[in-house]
């Protein structure tokens, strides 16, 4: 039950006067959450009212600093975009305010969804991907560093064999599975798609990998470039170009994209030129955070977070294309645990670094960041979003792939 309390200047509402009507559906939506999940909140109206939500003291509060944003639509990315704008701070656990999120409407824009086809189907593959990397990583990579492990840098999942290890130690572990699900040593080529900041290079080079990146990020070939020039990697290499693009000068023993897949969606395209690189035998290794629909993605995070055809990956569509195209699947591991702890770790750092983030890069930054990292975080603790990796071999054929006759006949099969 809500409860009121008096507050301390003489606008305050009581017990007595009844709450507007918007301001009665937001309380609505915090009872609805207390009684679900047994969260407690306060909320700070900006009238003077303060109300409290929930048994016990509160884990989060809310203080409105106008009323104006509750007299719109109580969605998802209305109140998302009220947040970034600061008509309104969340202090105290943004773990305990996820439940009350998620009880908002995610998709409450036409505009989103059409914007994100008209990218899929009307625009170049390469131009989709560009212009949705350079809108997310423009800010620069020092911001990235405030949060991300501090050896080497992944902007993905790690992997914590036990939960209470650093960050640091998971981002070496995801390197390990990496390198032996691979089976890689001296002199064999590697691929990564999507070289970040150059961890895949920092682990794999010294031990005598000739690895190979690819990426669509100027800053990101830039980084890389200087630290294979500082850690004395001759044999090493960064490329701007785009994986789909890329003819390599010998097909490949292995290939790796960390985190990457969920910005190219067209997986036969990318299946079919996965095979023409890589040789006859050789290993692939994907890790990446799904769903279990293809482009689920909420109308906030499409706006500010991942533009263009972003979508989280779908597994048992990226099976298919691989097994059409040519590979054996060898292995599948949900790891939406070790996601969670990623970006809990992720989110703390971030919020650890307020005071730096809002000095150079300003407020709206922090705050669109804050809401993505801790709604992403709870999302794969309670199951929301998952997170796998994904391990496939090249076969010498090129796959069974099923004609239109085939398809259409599976497609009616599908609705008996």
């Amino acid at each position: 039950m809500a409860e009121n309390l008096r507050s301390e200047t003489p606008m305050a509402i009581g017990k007595s006067r009844a709450l507007p009507f918007a301001l009665r559906r937001f309380s609505e939506l915090l009872e609805k959450a207390a009684a679900q999940s047994g969260v407690a909140c306060e909320v700070r109206f900006a009238s003077g009212d303060i109300r409290r939500f929930g048994a016990g003291p509160p884990q989060f509060t809310v203080i409105f600093r106008n009323d104006s944003v509750l007299r719109r639509a109580l969605s998802e990315v209305a109140l998302g975009e009220a947040y970034i704008k600061g008509e309104f701070e969340i202090e105290g656990d943004m773990l305990a305010m996820q439940e009350a999120r998620r009880l908002l409407n995610p998709n409450a824009l036409l505009s989103t969804p059409m914007r994100m086809l008209y990218d899929l189907f009307m625009l170049p593959a390469t131009v989709i991907n560009k212009r949705a990397i350079m809108a997310h990583y423009e800010v620069g990579n020092d911001f990235f560093r405030t949060f991300m492990d501090t050896k080497y840098r992944f902007y993905s999942h790690c992997l914590f064999y036990e939960d209470d290890e650093t960050l640091e130690q998971a981002a070496e572990h995801k390197l390990e599975t990496m390198y032996a699900a691979l089976k890689l040593g001296p002199g064999k080529r590697l691929l990564d798609i999507g070289a970040g900041w150059g961890g895949v290079h920092e682990y794999c080079g010294p031990r005598g990998v000739h690895v190979t990146s690819v990426t669509i990020s100027e800053e990101s070939e830039k980084y890389v470039n200087d630290l294979i020039a500082r850690l004395g990697l001759d044999h090493c290499a960064v490329k701007l170009e785009d994986f789909l693009e890329h003819v390599p000068d010998a097909p490949y023993d292995g290939v790796v994209i960390y985190g990457v897949i969920e910005h190219i969606p067209y997986y036969r395209r990318f299946a079919e030129k996965l095979w023409s690189i890589l040789k006859p035998g050789g290993l692939f290794y994907l890790d990446a955070s799904a769903s279990l629909r293809k482009y689920d993605v909420t109308d906030f995070a499409r706006r500010y977070i991942w533009q263009g055809s972003h979508s989280f990956l779908c597994l048992q569509d990226i099976v298919q294309e691989l097994l059409y195209a040519g590979f054996d699947v060898l292995e599948t591991k949900n790891e939406s645990h070790d996601y969670w702890i990623t970006m809990r770790h992720w989110a703390e750092r971030l919020d650890a670094h307020r005071e730096e983030i809002v000095a150079r890069w300003g407020a709206k930054l922090y705050r669109v960041f804050r809401l993505y990292l801790w709604t992403g975080a709870f999302a794969f603790r309670v199951g929301d979003l998952r997170a796998y990796h994904l391990v496939a071999r090249r076969r010498d054929d090129r796959g069974p792939r099923p004609g239109v006759r085939a398809r259409i006949a599976d497609f009616i099969r599908s609705f008996k």
